[in-house]
């Protein structure tokens, strides 16, 4: 009896031995349900990342569309300056100078 005991004592403690997933197992069942995870919601994170890069992209194209435009600006006030300048210098018209 008491060798049978010790038998069905040491065939429990291997299954209990077995059931117990050794690291490599962890990390391979863990794996496997971030891919699952990834193949479930791929459509979904597509499409955040089109909505993201578009997003970013507008931005961008409204910053530098922004800039040339207030550079061109800078320009004409640059011009209007210059004309103010030339005008001022040569005093007013009069009909006795002009």
């Amino acid at each position: 009896m008491a060798e049978e005991r010790a038998a069905t004592g040491a065939s429990a403690a291997s299954v209990a031995v077995q059931q117990t997933p050794t690291a490599a197992e962890k990390q391979l069942q863990l794996r496997r349900q971030e891919l699952d995870y990834w193949k479930r919601n791929a459509m979904r994170l597509r499409s955040r990342n089109r909505l993201t890069g578009l997003v970013i992209g507008g931005f961008v194209l409204g910053l530098f569309g922004y800039t040339i435009f207030s550079v061109k600006q800078e320009k004409i006030l640059e011009e209007l300056d210059d004309e103010a300048k030339i005008h001022i210098l040569r005093g007013p018209r009069t009909g006795a100078n002009s």
